[in-house]
């Protein structure tokens, strides 16, 4: 992973080691902002648009209005891309609340939101799309809003540090008993008789882009409703799937193997199906995946 030089912050391109935010920006003391990160493939977006309608919904949530239209948000990504000659990786982008040089809970009645962009160069499809991921699981420790992406982490955070603590790369959340997400991904599972699942959408969790485009894309039966702890561990495949990562098959949960312990044939069509939907050449891009 490589931070790209260029960044845009407060309606600038400048070179990311000359940025700086305010100290009493509300995305600093109050995590009052809102975030987004968009796939880069071949030097363009991937679901730009999508990403941006549900910036909207998450900036509405906060009460923080929209700085700009969603079609000049895009073309500051697409500018941030060709400064940076970014040809695979992702472009973050956060809206925060601003500053008043103060710290005040409520703030003004009106903010004046900052945006601030970044990009990264990195592989989209690696090593671990092909071998998978190890998981455990963790109590549900997040806010009850989370269809908001916003940047308040903390338990995702810590999530991460307790998989890299076990020998893992990732967790899944269990609240009551029931699935919410991985860590920051959707999570899928294949059942024994090969049904395909996946938690349907509430402010349970993330209206994940990548998770809507799977669904648009793979081609097969999906049931969208929430499934208990006890699923997941009975799936013959278990798969997650953000922008970020893309999809990745989940091969071990709390040191225990899914299925015979490595990606199964439905990961596989979906892998298959959403690389087509990036414009990638399977073939060079990931091999292992061909039929």
């Amino acid at each position: 992973m490589a931070i790209c030089p260029w960044v845009f912050v407060d309606g600038r391109m400048v070179l990311a080691k000359n940025a700086t935010i305010p100290i009493f920006d509300r995305g600093l003391l109050f995590a009052h902002s809102a975030y987004e990160v968009t796939t880069v493939y071949d030097g363009k977006l991937v679901d730009g648009p999508a990403h941006m309608e549900r910036l909207a919904h998450t900036l509405t949530g906060l009460e923080v209005r929209l700085p700009m239209s969603a079609e000049e948000l895009l073309a500051v990504h697409e500018i941030l891309v060709r400064r940076n000659g970014l040809e695979e990786g992702t472009v973050y982008l956060q809206i925060t609340g601003g500053d008043y040089g103060e710290r005040s809970f409520t703030g003004p009645k009106h903010f004046r939101p900052r945006v601030f962009l970044f990009a990264e160069a990195r592989p989209m499809v690696d090593a671990r799309a092909e071998t998978g991921v190890r998981a455990i699981t963790l109590s549900e420790t997040r806010w009850l809003r989370r269809d908001l992406k916003t940047t308040q982490l903390v338990s995702q955070l810590l999530a991460y540090r307790a998989a890299q603590s076990a020998e893992a790369e990732t967790a899944i959340f269990i609240e009551a008993g029931m699935v919410t997400e991985a860590a920051s991904a959707n999570v899928w599972i294949v059942s024994s008789e090969g049904t395909v699942a996946t938690r349907d959408l509430s402010p349970s969790i993330l209206a994940g882009i990548t998770r809507a485009a799977i669904l648009d894309v793979a081609g097969m039966k999906v049931e969208e409703r929430a499934f208990p702890e006890a699923e997941l561990r009975a799936a013959k495949e278990v798969f997650v799937s953000s922008s970020g990562s893309l999809v990745l098959p989940v091969i071990e949960i709390d040191g225990a193997a899914v299925g015979d312990g490595r990606p199964g044939p439905v990961t596989r069509a979906v892998q298959r199906a959403y690389y087509a939907h990036l414009g990638a050449d399977l073939q060079i891009a990931a091999p292992w995946a061909a039929e």
